[in-house]
């Protein structure tokens, strides 16, 4: 019994690795306007520390991928938390924009790289029937995740200062890096009958593999879009709406993610659901479920700018969130789908570094629109633009090719 179900402890473990792992980014974005004024910079130069941040995660996921694949999943995961937990204390003592660059770039950005592909392999490898289900549910941590920093964070910032708020979410990852270290267990075998395939692997098998592959590339691009619009949109929402609708810090942090990740907790169980019993009679469905969700979701980002009801704003915020879950629930499954099991971590850090690498520029992007415009308003329309054409991308590929690659995939290994 205790075997059968504890690839359900390892999702419980990984879910609030992730939580604090989510958390930690939205520390930045809770605060940012704090540091701002504390540090006297300006919009686009303090969005320069979330573009570093977002591009050196990219640049060494990679190497991450490469370390997941061939080293202990178990203690590159405990490791990574460990890392960047320390690095998120650290963010604390900074007291310039080089120090904040540093700490949040190579120290935490470094961490949380080797984390996320040897994350999403492990569970994967532990849930082969249930997959779809168990990604979806360990994406609600980053739903809880945002939240909670979003408004605890803020709340810390007003009260405490914006240092105490890294403090602390930094110490929290220590405590459970430990815990990880006692209960989580690396090999599959030890939970499951799935056993990882020994094979060398080389650090560019994962590009290879994801940018010969039409459904795998599709997704990439997919990501790419969807880490732009979601990194414009946590880094800058929070300050939206304190210098639109005067909100503090702390109902500013709370109500940017609270009605967004609520919906969005909703939307990627019943995706996860769904996605697993439609895709045992027609696999390419994971894809299709996808697209809809962005498509349906970009609807809502126009409004964003144009509301002037903040229950209107709020109602828009959670139709963006459920929607966008679509997507959420899918990303791992329809790439695990078409890539070989012994290449999962290098092929995931491969669509990761892709995509952060293009959603790294959305802050910075954002905040010069910012500036020539003197509001966020106009951002809204552009980042719906960007999803509506990923949607309609991914249910053309999802039509031409999944099925396909699925099928070549499993005839090949």
């Amino acid at each position: 019994m205790k075997n059968k179900w504890y690839k359900w402890e390892v999702l419980l473990l990984l879910w609030v690795a992730y939580l604090l792992n989510q958390g930690d980014r939205q520390v930045f974005n809770s605060v940012l306007p704090l540091i701002r004024d504390s540090l006297g910079l300006t919009d686009s130069s303090v969005s320069l520390i979330a573009v570093f941040f977002n591009l050196f995660y990219a640049v060494m996921v990679p190497l991450g991928g490469w370390v997941g694949d061939r080293f202990s999943r178990k203690w590159v995961c405990t490791l990574s938390i460990l890392f960047w937990s320390l690095a998120t204390m650290l963010t604390g003592l900074a007291n310039g924009v080089f120090l904040l660059i540093l700490t949040r770039s190579i120290a935490t950005g470094g961490g949380e790289a080797f984390f996320g592909p040897a994350n999403y392999s492990l569970l994967g490898q532990y849930h082969s029937d249930t997959r779809a289900r168990a990604m979806s549910i360990h994406q609600t941590s980053y739903y809880v995740g945002v939240i909670l920093a979003g408004w605890l964070a803020g709340y810390i910032g007003d009260h405490l200062g914006w240092k105490y708020a890294f403090y602390i979410f930094g110490g929290a990852g220590v405590v459970w890096a430990l815990v990880m270290a006692l209960r989580l267990k690396d090999s599959p075998a030890e939970g499951t009958s799935v056993k990882p395939e020994p094979k060398k692997i080389s650090i560019l098998d994962g590009f290879r593999t994801v940018f010969t592959t039409p459904t795998a590339l599709m997704v990439t691009i997919g990501f790419c879009g969807f880490i732009f619009v979601i990194t414009g949109y946590m880094t800058w929402v929070p300050t939206f709406l304190q210098e639109n609708f005067g909100q503090t810090g702390a109902q500013a942090g709370l109500h940017s993610m609270l009605w967004t990740y609520v919906a969005a907790f909703a939307g990627v169980l019943l995706a996860g659901t769904l996605s697993d019993k439609w895709a045992a009679k027609d696999p390419k469905k994971r894809m299709v479920i996808q697209g809809v969700g962005l498509i349906l979701g970009a609807a809502f980002l126009p409004f964003m700018g144009t509301a002037r009801n903040i229950w209107l704003l709020y109602l828009c915020f959670a139709g963006w969130g459920f929607f966008r879950a679509f997507f959420d629930a899918n990303i791992y499954a329809v790439l695990y789908d078409v890539t070989p099991e012994h290449l999962h971590a290098s092929c995931s850090s491969a669509m990761i570094m892709t995509g952060f690498a293009v959603g790294a520029t959305a802050p910075y992007v954002l905040a010069l629109i910012k500036e020539s415009t003197g509001s966020l308003n106009a951002t809204f329309p552009i980042l719906g633009a960007i999803w509506l054409v990923c949607g309609l991308a991914c249910l053309w590929v999802s039509i031409k090719h999944y099925n396909k690659d699925k099928k070549k995939l499993y005839e090949t290994h």
